[in-house]
């Protein structure tokens, strides 16, 4: 859930002189950009539910990807910047695309075939706790410590709790369940594969995320009509869903993060993942009327707290200088949330 962040030229992080260059203010205040990508990435599990209605999963999806591929090309266009070069980066992205995008962006739609809104979005909400659990099984740096373990440990009976495991999950479909907490899982395994892959690569994280969309738009292209029945018609309300989804939830989101994290770091920045299920519930019960039952709220309250503490640190360390050497824990993970 950690946001992209800006590129920075090496010196950038640790030189101590003033900046003779002018610096531009945002239009809007950090504040109402932050409340918007909420907003963004709440309503994304509402419009996969409406996408759904005209279109199957995979093309959701695909939508999704191409939509938002095309709001990052235009971006890097408008930037003058380039997308990637060499087989290995574009190989390392095909993997993280994979993961991080194409995988979990597909069992989402798929889930939402037969679960609410509301549960997708707070299964979302599980990919910290999914991290944590790999980072205790993987030998790594990332080491846990005593009370991310226990935010690990909450964070599950908080999705049990949502789950109403002690009544049958309430009626909630086992497999639609299964595949939006798997969803969620996909997102821990590509950061730890990014995390050891695509460090210090030399592009900017505009660059890379571009280029890992794009990759994913090429995946589903591929698989779509394989595994999923064309598209014959095009309604309205679905295909606007699906847009928004891809342009907004996808697309201007991962802008909107990339500069907020570059104003106001990415601590401030990560706070947006806890708002997100409270936006997807409310959107599910008040637009789509789906059902709310005391055990979701409170079970989802459990499972924010249990991610939080998964990611506090025994003690702050200082990220190595310069934007693009941290550009594997942040470049990717902009296009997780939201779906």
């Amino acid at each position: 859930m950690t946001p992209a962040t800006a590129s920075a030229p090496p010196s950038a992080a640790t030189t101590a002189e003033p900046s003779s260059a002018p610096v531009r203010r945002p239009l809007l205040d950090w504040r109402i950009r932050f409340g918007a990508l909420s907003l963004v990435w709440g309503f994304s599990f509402l419009f996969i539910k409406v996408g759904n209605e005209a279109f199957a999963p995979l093309y959701v999806t695909f939508g999704r990807m191409l939509f938002g591929t095309a709001v990052l090309l235009v971006t890097l266009a408008v930037k003058r910047e380039r997308l990637p070069r060499g087989a290995r980066v574009w190989g390392h992205l095909a993997v993280a695309a994979f993961f991080l995008n194409a995988l979990p962006f597909s069992l989402f739609a798929y889930a939402e075939l037969t679960i609410p809104s509301t549960l997708a979005g707070i299964c979302n909400a599980a990919s910290p706790l999914w991290g944590m659990l790999l980072a205790v099984v993987v030998v790594s740096d990332d080491r846990p410590t005593r009370q991310r373990v226990a935010g690990l440990g909450l964070g599950f009976i908080g999705v049990l709790i949502v789950l109403g495991a002690w009544q049958g999950f309430s009626g909630q479909d086992p497999l639609g369940t299964a595949l939006a907490l798997i969803a969620s899982a996909s997102y821990a395994v590509g950061w730890q594969y990014v995390r050891r892959t695509l460090s210090d690569m030399g592009h900017s994280h505009l660059s890379m995320s571009g280029g890992q969309l794009l990759l994913g738009t090429v995946q589903l292209a591929l698989v779509a009509p394989v595994f999923a029945a064309t598209p014959t018609s095009f309604p309205a309300l679905p295909l606007l869903s699906v847009l928004a989804l891809g342009a907004l939830g996808t697309g201007v989101a991962f802008l909107v993060q990339y500069g907020l994290v570059d104003e106001v770091g990415p601590t401030t920045a990560m706070m947006v993942t806890y708002f997100v299920p409270v936006i997807a519930t409310t959107a599910g019960v008040a637009i789509l009327g789906e059902h709310l039952t005391w055990n979701t709220p409170v079970g989802a309250v459990i499972v924010l707290i249990g991610a939080a503490l998964t990611q506090r640190r025994a003690g702050t360390s200082r990220a190595p200088s310069g934007g693009r050497s941290r550009a594997a824990s942040r470049i990717v993970r902009i296009h997780r949330t939201g779906s």
